[in-house]
């Protein structure tokens, strides 16, 4: 059961760089986490940089799927989920750049 994991690691969550200001790259529909491969190494030069799944992503390991249509019928559902994991992550002010979907959950 997820309820002891955390959103992180069930969002197959990764974390570069080191600096002051975090930058969070969702990626759309259809897509994962490695859309944003060729640009973390630059922006992590200066920044803290978080990457992430979505749980309709099929990058979300076996056991690990948090995915449920009714609940994810909404983009509520997905701006609660970022919200929780930066929660989690302890990042109160950060620069979101979403892709396609993740604009508007943005």
């Amino acid at each position: 059961m997820l309820q002891n994991r955390r959103l992180s690691t069930a969002m197959n969550t990764k974390i570069a760089g080191s600096g002051s200001e975090a930058v969070v790259l969702a990626h759309g529909f259809g897509g994962d986490q490695s859309v944003w491969d060729k640009i973390v190494p630059y922006l992590a030069e200066h920044y803290l940089v978080v990457v992430f799944d979505w749980p309709f992503s099929g990058a979300i390991k076996e056991g690990l799927n948090l995915f449920d249509a009714v609940k994810y019928s909404s983009y509520d559902a997905f701006a609660n989920d970022l919200i929780f994991l930066l929660d989690e992550l302890n990042l109160k002010s950060v620069v979101f750049v979403g892709h396609s979907m993740s604009a508007m959950i943005g």
